[in-house]
C-alpha cells in the first residue's frame, strides 16, 4: 500500500518531474506538494489548477458522448514543458486531482502519464483497502 507522500516520491522520481501537487478539487486547496514550485507556489498552483479542471468539466464539447464518459486526465504543453492533471476516482464535488510539471528536455509525455497512471493506480486501490 503507497500513502500520499510515497506516491509524491515516487511521482518526482519520474524523469523530467519538477512538481507536483495533490489538490482538493472542491475547495481549490493544495493537500500535499513536492519538487521545485518556481513560478508559483503550491496554493497558488491548486487554485488556479482548480478553475482549470473545472472550466474543462463543465464544458460539454470536451466530453466525447457516451454515458460514463468522464474526464480523467487534462494535458497542457507549452515550449519548455508539460503539465498532466490526472483526476482521481469519485465525483469532482471532494475529487481529488494530481498536477504534475514535467521539463521537455529530459521527459518523456508517453512514459510519463504511463508511470503517473501506474502510481495514482496503486495509490487509489489502498484507499479502497482502507
Amino acid at each position: 500500500m503507497i500513502g500520499i507522500d510515497g506516491c509524491l516520491k515516487r511521482i518526482m522520481d519520474i524523469p523530467g518531474a519538477r512538481s507536483v501537487t495533490l489538490v482538493d478539487g472542491a475547495s481549490g486547496l493544495a493537500i500535499a506538494a513536492d519538487g521545485r514550485h518556481e513560478l508559483v507556489n503550491e496554493h497558488e498552483d491548486a487554485a488556479a489548477t482548480t478553475d482549470v479542471v473545472r472550466a474543462v468539466l463543465a464544458c460539454p464539447a470536451l466530453s466525447s458522448g457516451g454515458d460514463g464518459d468522464d474526464v480523467t486526465e487534462i494535458i497542457v504543453c507549452g515550449t519548455r514543458g508539460y503539465h498532466l492533471l490526472n483526476l482521481l476516482n469519485g465525483d469532482f464535488d471532494g475529487r481529488l486531482f494530481v498536477h504534475v510539471l514535467f521539463d521537455e528536455d529530459a521527459g518523456n509525455l508517453a512514459m510519463a502519464r504511463f508511470q503517473l497512471h501506474a502510481i495514482l493506480d496503486e495509490l487509489a486501490e489502498g484507499a479502497h483497502e482502507s
